[in-house]
């Protein structure tokens, strides 16, 4: 989360700012359904299905694998880029919990 002060937030704040930031562009979420459709992919792959630079699919490649939504392993000269699904899965769970937050609410806003 760069230089902010992440100790004033609760473990779960930063953990769902962490995977929102990474799901924030629309180029990062095609690459997850793209290697979710294929289960696996190769990173030239990833280049002829979106409509980016190599040198930009490999910055969005690098964000999601910093927050570890995707793992990567060296094949040769390419790389094989595939959903890390403990990840996800932790994601998963940590984002319903705070959309289900929503649904406990009897308020009404405004």
């Amino acid at each position: 989360m760069g230089t902010t002060k992440t100790t004033d937030y609760s473990t779960q704040e930063v953990s769902v700012a962490k995977y929102a930031k990474a799901l924030s562009h629309p180029a990062r979420v095609a690459i997850l359904n793209l290697l979710l459709k294929k289960q696996a992919c190769i990173c030239g792959d990833i280049v002829d299905e979106l409509p980016l630079s190599q040198s930009t699919v490999s910055q969005h490649l690098k964000e999601l694998k910093e927050v570890g939504l995707i793992k990567g392993d060296i094949d040769g000269a390419s790389v094989c880029y595939c959903v890390d699904e403990k990840e996800w899965n932790k994601a998963k769970v940590q984002l319903n919990q705070l959309f289900e937050k929503l649904n406990v609410m009897n308020t009404k806003c405004c």
